[in-house]
């Protein structure tokens, strides 16, 4: 079989690149994984907290997936099979987990992947007192979204992260969409809560007009006043 060329790929219907990926067509196969990788990070990360664990969990989840995407039977969207799989992956990940002893591990704040996207003005920004508040606000939302319950968390993920629908996040995880609601608004609410604790004191010095700056209103100043 002939690959389709990239600019082929996004007039493909999902269902042809369906039977592509079933007959080893590379380039549907990549086009699949680039349409699919965040959503299925994130739920895997919602599940195991570690970016280097749910990285294995997502690839992992790609290889079963494609082994046996020919009997996809599309009772279900593409999207939501593939968020299964990777799901499925994640808990087996973390019950093995949980069952042995875990190492202590240096935290390396530098190495950890930005999860969720935090909104800049300019991707060229330069003002370093703004990236650090930008990069302390991220954290402080990773983490607190790392607190949450387990169940709490995954629907978080999957109905605000990913926009999921109720009734996806629900087929996603096997359980009711007013169970789904139930959870999603608890999780807000331990957010809000978790993050209010935080973000609180930051206020305090919000707003910096320090440095660079400071130093040229003060020579704008002396200079409007005719002071030398």
């Amino acid at each position: 079989m002939i690959a389709a060329q990239p600019r082929e790929i996004r007039r493909i219907s999902e269902a042809d690149l369906i039977l592509r990926a079933a007959a080893s067509d590379e380039t549907a196969i990549r086009a699949i994984i680039k349409q699919h990788n965040r959503r299925l990070f994130r739920v895997a990360r919602s599940v195991l907290r570690d970016d280097f664990e749910a990285e294995d969990a997502v690839q992992e989840g790609y290889i079963k997936a494609f082994s046996t995407i020919s009997s996809f039977r599309a009772e279900s969207s593409l999207a939501t099979w593939l968020s299964r799989i990777v799901l499925n992956e994640s808990l087996q990940r973390l019950r093995g987990k949980r069952s042995r002893p875990q190492p202590t591990v240096e935290f390396d704040a530098e190495s950890e992947a930005q999860i969720i996207p935090f909104p800049q003005s300019s991707s060229q920004n330069t003002d370093p007192e703004k990236s650090m508040a930008q990069r302390e606000l991220l954290h402080l939302v990773e983490n607190a979204v790392d607190e949450l319950p387990d169940d709490f968390r995954v629907v978080l993920v999957a109905r605000t992260l990913e926009g999921m629908s109720i009734e996806e996040t629900a087929e996603l995880l096997g359980i009711r969409a007013e169970t789904v609601k139930t959870r999603l608004f608890r999780a807000r609410k331990l957010l809000k809560e978790s993050l209010a604790q935080h973000i609180d004191p930051l206020l305090m010095s919000a707003f910096p007009f320090l440095g660079q700056r400071c130093e040229n209103m003060a020579d704008k100043v002396v200079e409007r006043l005719g002071i030398k």
